[in-house]
């Protein structure tokens, strides 16, 4: 059995057959889903699907793109979601320098204060970093009194970057890229990434892995992400499958 800790079930692409998806997880493998929220929208959504699925649990954040749409009255709104029972997490969070959607400083701005917020709460953090690893490995630096632990979801930086989150305190999710053939650099990450700090995600409905690259993604296809993963580092399914699950549970609180 696997996680999937990180995954979008309330995109509107799973509208059509989202409720058979979920309710067929654990014959298809995966013990858990964590559905991450990405705005306002989408972490009430994702906060319904935990309440409402035994094998669901949600975080709450605004992602960098809808940063540009954050107030006080937005964080106030998070808070109070970040209190509902089978919310694990603040998330995504972070900095996003490829796509821009956010202007930079209202992303810095928020990214810092939904730090905050989850020190306030004891609430782990999912970062979302892309063309900012050092910014955001800066940011995460100046925050971390101690309190503060997370994951780098969807992990697309160097190897040395990543051990350098590690020893922050931080986990590496890596997702469906890495069974791509040119990932050679992600492959390396997989490799260095030491068996208790890491964790595997779909992403989903985004990032498909090999053989359904460019479809829509699904929490099932995390097996194709820790088959890549285990193989790289010469060690069976079942034990990357138990390790992953032991630090996702671990992570998020979840007993």
């Amino acid at each position: 059995m696997l996680i999937d800790s990180h995954a979008h079930l309330d995109d509107r692409r799973f509208d059509r057959d989202r409720d058979r998806i979920i309710k067929d997880l654990e014959n298809n493998g995966i013990e858990l889903v964590i559905n991450i929220g990405a705005d306002l929208k989408s972490s009430i959504a994702s906060v319904s699907l935990a309440e409402k699925y035994p094998n669901i649990y949600a975080t709450v954040g605004v992602h960098p793109h809808s940063a540009k749409d954050m107030d006080e009255a937005s964080l106030e709104i998070l808070r109070s979601l970040a209190k509902r029972d089978k919310v694990v997490a603040i998330g995504e969070i972070g900095l996003d320098f490829y796509y821009d959607n956010s202007p930079r400083d209202d992303q810095r701005k928020w990214f810092k204060e939904q730090l905050k917020l989850a020190k306030e709460l004891n609430l782990p953090v999912v970062i979302h970093s892309r063309d900012a690893q050092q910014e955001t490995f800066d940011i995460l630096k100046e925050a971390q009194d101690g309190s503060l632990r997370g994951v780098l979801h969807c992990y697309s930086g160097s190897k040395e970057m990543a051990m350098e989150y590690i020893k922050l305190g931080f986990y590496i999710s890596i997702a469906g890229p890495v069974t791509f053939k040119n990932a050679r650099v992600l492959k390396e990450v997989a490799k260095a990434v030491p068996l208790d700090k890491l964790l595997v995600e779909t992403d989903c409905p985004y990032l498909a892995p090999e053989p359904h690259r460019g479809k829509r993604n699904e929490p099932v296809y995390v097996k194709y992400v820790a088959g890549t993963i285990a193989d790289i580092k010469g060690i069976s399914f079942e034990e990357l499958a138990k390790a992953t699950n032991r630090n996702t549970k671990e992570l998020f609180g979840i007993l």
